[in-house]
């Protein structure tokens, strides 16, 4: 099983959220962003060094939010989901088509990848029983 970070980035009471490039496994779906743990790297790490790399901005991992497990037909993978906080940095575009900064109720409207559907499930759980954002994940 490959072990993989995500960051729900929150800022201004949006998440944001990243589509993969067309070139990409996956292509087009939604996500959020992050990438393989290196030999040797903490998730933390990996996270940090994965959002500088694909979208070019500084982040603070603020703590550990959930963990899902997908098994996609040519591999398995385990998704270490943080809470981070987006700190410095012009966003660019690496590995992703796009990004959006939408509100949690806004998260159902789009087509995530398979993995990523438990963190929009719980994100939405979450939230519908306290609307701000910030209060309920932190």
């Amino acid at each position: 099983m490959i072990a993989v970070t995500a960051a729900v980035i929150l800022h201004d009471g949006k998440v944001l959220i990243a589509q993969r490039a067309l070139d990409k496994k996956l292509a087009g779906k939604w996500e959020f962003p992050g990438g393989k743990i290196e030999p040797g790297e903490t998730p933390e790490a990996c996270l940090i060094r994965e959002i500088q790399e694909e979208l070019g901005v500084t982040i603070e991992v603020e703590r550990f939010f959930t963990e899902t497990e997908y098994h996609y037909d040519t591999e398995a993978i385990r998704l270490l989901a943080y809470i981070a906080r987006w700190i410095d940095g012009n966003f660019q575009l690496t590995a992703h088509s796009q990004i959006q900064w939408v509100t949690p109720s806004e998260l159902e409207s789009y087509d995530f990848a398979p993995a990523d559907v438990p963190i929009v499930k719980k994100l939405k759980d979450i939230l519908s029983k306290n609307s701000n954002v910030y209060i309920v994940i932190k």
